[in-house]
């Protein structure tokens, strides 16, 4: 038998502390403001950065920030076919950076990442076309884009080339802040 003692819970380690959702919250709830901030400028984002550095301070768990802002967005704009996109481009990104978090001393991944998720953002996009109408389908509506994802890499590279090195002096500041538990 088992018995659920005081110490039976000390040796279970927390998921989510108060202190993730917490975070976790105010990292979706960022990602809308800077896309809604900048929506009028085609192409220019920081979503991905933010994606990014949220990764590289939270992890895996930063999915769920993102699945939060991707529930905002259907909110706010409803649902469409874009939402199927959203769904899995962005934890893709997550993914992507989890897998590069060993080169965190150096902001240079990072900045191509951003750069070549912008260029390719639009081939990734092209998915959903592929299961409607085929690979004919997919191609045209991704080569239409083209253009649009490259200013989207280059916009993308600059914004991390400039902004990566102070937002993540800024989330070390704030995790030396936190208490540790």
């Amino acid at each position: 038998m088992h018995s659920n003692t005081v110490s039976d819970t000390k040796e279970h380690k927390k998921v989510f502390s108060v202190m993730d959702i917490a975070t976790i919250g105010v990292m979706a709830a960022l990602l809308e403001v800077v896309k809604v901030a900048l929506q009028a400028i085609p192409n220019v984002e920081l979503v991905t950065l933010l994606i990014i550095v949220f990764t590289l301070y939270l992890g895996p768990k930063s999915l769920i920030a993102v699945w939060g802002f991707v529930g905002m967005e259907c909110a706010v704009y409803g649902l469409g076919l874009w939402t199927i996109m959203y769904v899995y481009v962005w934890p893709i990104l997550v993914l992507i950076t989890c897998l590069l978090r060993k080169h965190r001393s150096s902001q240079w991944p990072f900045v191509i990442l951003a750069s070549m998720f912008g260029l390719f953002f639009g081939a990734m996009c092209s998915i959903p076309y592929f299961f409607m109408g085929g690979y004919a389908t997919a191609l045209a509506w991704w080569v239409a884009g083209i253009p649009f994802d490259i200013l989207h890499g280059v916009t993308n590279f600059i914004g991390a080339a400039v902004l990566f090195t102070p937002l993540m002096k800024a989330l070390d500041r704030i995790r030396r802040l936190q208490p540790q538990s």
